[in-house]
């Protein structure tokens, strides 16, 4: 029950109700907001105390619309945003399960009962793939503030073991300079530089935990190989199909043009296109070796290698070792 200054803020709490209850297609009427008003907030006012608050929003600036009814038109988010921000959370790796409810709870604050009615069967739908560590946004947000900070931090990197539980990967914690965090493939990486050695590598975020931040500086980045010219991460990602670590290499491949898409989709579009014979096309790239021999193996029916020689001898002996083990 709101007390004597709900007149005060009685215009606040009309916006609150053409947000909740109002679109283009259910419009109140000046009763249906003395209703509401009455029965979710204690609140009661005439009719024209009603039109005089909506002027005074819409001289604030919002935009309600007045005709046969009153709803509210602009919102922070269109119903299409709010539906691809969603989808995206809960198709996510990265968080668990209960964090995507949360985050979809939040992000439900800024549209009105009818969008949460349509997408309220989403809410049942988790994949089962959601990550396990509960420790994801924390450690998202120390990582963040060490980026910030330029410092180094550690961290205890997690497996799965037989169990089907996380376990640590290895009995240290590991010492790592961070420099970006990306999303790839529906997996959330930090991309750092392990303090041992001298060139990139990548770590998923749902496997890192207790993070804890160092006092020293983290390593320049044009120390580092592969971020000599900083951090490109768009190629980046292009380049690291996988998320493997070390540096890319270039490579050329035949294949078909009905492949385009699929090459695009993991390779970007830093590609040179030559055409062959027919529909084949000769592609020009720069990838990650260990990324592109997967890649490769992948989808290996549809695509040859030209050069370099020693990926085409690499994955010529993975087919003579896999057809060994079915044969």
């Amino acid at each position: 029950m709101y007390g004597t200054s709900t007149k005060k803020m009685l215009n606040m709490l009309i916006l609150d109700i053409l947000k909740e209850h109002s679109d283009s297609e259910h419009r109140l009427l000046q009763q249906d907001i003395i209703d509401l008003l009455n029965s979710e907030y204690g609140a009661t006012c005439e009719r024209r105390a009603v039109k005089n608050n909506i002027t005074s929003l819409q001289e604030m600036g919002y935009d309600i619309v007045a005709d046969k009814g009153y709803f509210l038109r602009k919102r922070e988010f269109t119903d299409a945003e709010l539906r691809l921000m969603i989808d995206s959370i809960f198709t996510s790796g990265a968080i668990t399960d209960k964090e995507a409810h949360q985050l979809v709870k939040k992000l439900e604050k800024f549209s009105n009962k009818y969008f949460k009615a349509h997408v309220s069967h989403i809410h049942s739908a988790s994949s089962g793939k959601n990550a396990e560590n509960q420790n994801v946004m924390e450690s998202i947000a120390a990582i963040d503030t060490a980026i910030s900070k330029g410092k180094k931090i550690r961290f205890t990197y997690l497996q799965y073991g037989t169990d089907l539980k996380l376990h640590p990967k290895r009995d240290i914690r590991y010492v790592v300079s961070p420099y970006q965090m990306i999303s790839s493939k529906g997996k959330y990486y930090l991309i750092g530089n392990y303090d041992a050695y001298d060139d990139i590598s990548h770590y998923r975020l749902d496997r890192v935990t207790d993070v804890e931040i160092l006092k020293d500086a983290r390593k320049p980045m044009k120390s580092v190989k592969g971020l000599e010219n900083g951090l490109n991460i768009a190629g980046h990602i292009a380049e690291h199909v996988y998320m493997f670590s070390g540096e890319s290499e270039h490579f050329k491949l035949r294949a078909n043009e009905n492949l385009m898409d699929t090459l695009v989709d993991n390779f970007g579009k830093d590609l040179r296109i030559n055409y062959s014979e027919g529909t084949d096309i000769v592609v020009d790239l720069k990838c990650n070796p260990d990324a592109f021999f997967y890649w490769v193996m992948q989808y290996g029916k549809y695509a040859e290698i030209v050069e370099p020689q020693s990926m085409r001898e690499r994955i010529k002996q993975a087919s003579l070792d896999i057809y060994k083990r079915y044969k």
